[in-house]
């Protein structure tokens, strides 16, 4: 992606009567799903009711930098010949006071100036430095007003290994899992590889805090465990290693409701990879190949899909989450369901999940982004 010029000033006053709402769109990270926040970000810029929000698309380089981007959905689109980045030349900053809410820009060679204030944050980041509390926590700071989860829940539900000791709280179903941290694989790798071992082949060895597959190997064979831990390592120090499950792999997308109306869930969805290329749900099936069929609603007996449904609401209350997540869930007809994991802001775009589990629900996806904003307008700052 090339540099980017920047995008028109809007110098939207914060008291203005009748002004459309500001929308910071946030995207890119320094985490390994980088390139599908920017696909991300691609989507919704194409499909934002221009004629409700003014947009000021803001980019996270890999190395951390805040810049200004242009409104172009076409250069952030990932393709199998196209990896986006985000690049630019004006560094965008977010105020942290909270008097303010609004962005300044500084661009090249010139005195920095405000570009507008900011009504909402649209945070489309997935993994560390993003997704899991550390924007969110800046926000906070600055009384700024955001989709999705807010600290704690964003934290503890991109730690899978957290994520599940919360479920288990909950009385949620969760499977056999050995968690290793940095310092147990330094100091002994032979006891590691002996806890993991134990629960069995297959396994599926992940990073703790990585999402999209990144980093995810399915081990068949004890001899092959070592080596897939340390590609799980490659992307997250703490490592988690699950028993498989043989079940059918359903998700349920879940939104807030409005004021002190409960959580709503969506159609249940089914996730069938075909073909011989992939096998499990990686990220080239998600993102890159068409091997991945979505059924909405699942196939499944009614009663069930309503106990899905019901416990998804369960899980994403459970786990104080607010906005919107994604809800994955494993059923075997004879032993019932089990949790797999909650995304607090899961994959976005027009092919996702959770946008075409709520289609099939009856909210299309324009309509869906404009739920979710509105949802954060609605929010108040501080303690909740």
């Amino acid at each position: 992606m090339n540099d980017n010029s920047p995008a028109p000033e809007l110098h939207a006053a914060a008291d203005e009567p009748h002004r459309k709402p500001v929308v910071a769109i946030v995207f890119g990270g320094r985490s390994s799903e980088h390139a599908v926040s920017c696909a991300t970000a691609a989507s919704v810029l194409s499909a934002i009711d221009r004629d409700r929000f003014d947009v000021v698309p803001i980019g996270i380089s890999q190395d951390g930098r805040w810049v200004l981007v242009a409104d172009d959905p076409e250069p952030l689109r990932l393709t199998a010949d196209h990896t986006p980045s985000v690049h630019g030349e004006t560094t965008a900053v977010l105020s942290t006071d909270p008097a303010a809410r609004e962005v300044m820009i500084f661009p090249p060679n010139e005195p920095p100036r405000r570009l507008t204030a900011v009504d909402v944050v649209l945070p489309l980041l997935h993994g560390p430095f993003g997704e899991d509390g550390t924007l969110q926590g800046l926000l906070e700071l600055a009384d700024t007003r955001y989709v999705g989860s807010g600290v704690s829940a964003s934290a503890v539900m991109m730690d899978k290994a957290l994520m599940k000791v919360v479920f288990a709280a909950a009385g949620l179903p969760v499977g056999p899992h050995v968690v290793i941290t940095d310092k147990e694989w330094r100091r002994d790798k032979a006891v590691c590889l002996e806890t993991a071992n134990g629960l069995g082949m297959p396994v599926f060895v992940k990073p703790a805090r990585a999402g999209s597959s990144v980093g995810v190997v399915k081990v068949d064979e004890p001899a092959d465990l070592e080596a897939a831990i340390e590609t799980a390592r490659e992307s997250d120090p703490k490592v988690l290693v699950e028993a498989a499950i043989a079940g059918r792999e359903v998700e349920c997308g879940v939104l807030e409701g409005h004021g002190c109306d409960p959580a709503r869930a969506s159609q249940v969805g089914e996730i069938t990879v075909t073909g011989d290329r992939h096998t499990f749900y990686d990220f080239q099936a998600k993102y890159l190949d068409t091997d991945a069929q979505l059924s909405c609603p699942a196939d499944l007996p009614p009663e069930v899909s309503e106990e899905i449904r019901e416990l998804s609401v369960k899980a994403f209350e459970a786990a104080g989450c607010e906005g919107l997540s994604r809800v994955d869930w494993f059923y075997e007809p004879g032993r019932g369901l089990m949790l797999n994991e909650i995304n607090t802001m899961p994959g976005f775009t027009p092919q996702s999940m959770f946008p075409r589990v709520w289609a099939e629900s009856g909210l299309d996806y324009p309509s869906l982004i404009t739920e979710l904003i509105e949802l954060a307008l609605e929010r108040r700052v501080g303690l909740r």
